[in-house]
């Protein structure tokens, strides 16, 4: 039986969740959604910065590889959801974007993948 598209962006959120842990990250939320404004796969902590992280998976790289696909209207999502989950949460810290990239079984992680700056002006 074919696993649904949920299943797998669930099982490989996961699977990103458990690699951002070995690298000493703490995750605090993971599907955070904002409805209508967006979603955001992980929140976690990287010592004292809140690291928000689209994750993308993808069987091969024909098309691209998993981050190519993580669109400006993507980022604009994760970036509006965020400014509505730091101001909720009232934390007055540093943070930044991050991308995770699922490749088949290989898994790439890109910190400070892209900028909210134009938000934040």
């Amino acid at each position: 039986m074919k696993e649904k598209a949920i299943d797998i962006g669930k099982k490989h959120e996961h699977e990103a969740a458990d690699y951002l842990k070995s690298i000493k990250y703490k995750i605090l939320e993971l599907n955070f959604k904002l409805l209508p404004i967006g979603e955001i796969d992980i929140i976690a902590k990287d010592k004292d910065t809140y690291v928000f992280v689209e994750v993308k998976y993808r069987k091969n790289n024909l098309y691209g590889t998993p981050a190519e696909f993580v669109t400006k209207t993507k980022q604009d999502k994760v970036i509006r959801t965020d400014l509505c989950y730091l101001k909720k949460n009232r934390i007055k810290s540093d943070f930044r974007f991050d991308v995770v990239s699922i490749c088949g079984e290989e898994i790439e992680h890109i910190r400070n993948a892209f900028s909210g700056n134009r938000y934040y002006i």
